[in-house]
């Protein structure tokens, strides 16, 4: 299973998400240190979550952090996340 497609499983689980968008961004960071010849390295994620309604943003990312902790300590390098309620 690609890093991408490892995301997106752990999000769903985790967060119910009603949208979300996973790019991976590794090829604008081509040449840069932490970031591996085949990319899936850095990633932005758009996640929509009645999950966070009542969270700070903080909060929000924290949530995302804790279920995606392992990837974050291993092949992620670098993630920029969006963390938005429905409303």
């Amino acid at each position: 299973m690609s890093v991408a497609e490892t995301l997106k499983t752990k999000l769903e689980a985790g967060l119910s998400p009603t949208e979300l968008e996973i790019e991976d961004q590794s090829y604008l960071h081509k040449g840069h240190a932490g970031a591996p010849e085949g990319g899936e390295s850095h990633f932005r994620v758009r996640i929509v979550a009645a999950a966070f309604e009542g969270k700070t943003r903080l909060q929000r990312h924290k949530m995302v952090n804790e279920i995606l902790a392992e990837e974050l300590a291993g092949p992620v390098h670098a993630l920029t996340m969006v963390t938005d309620t429905p409303s």
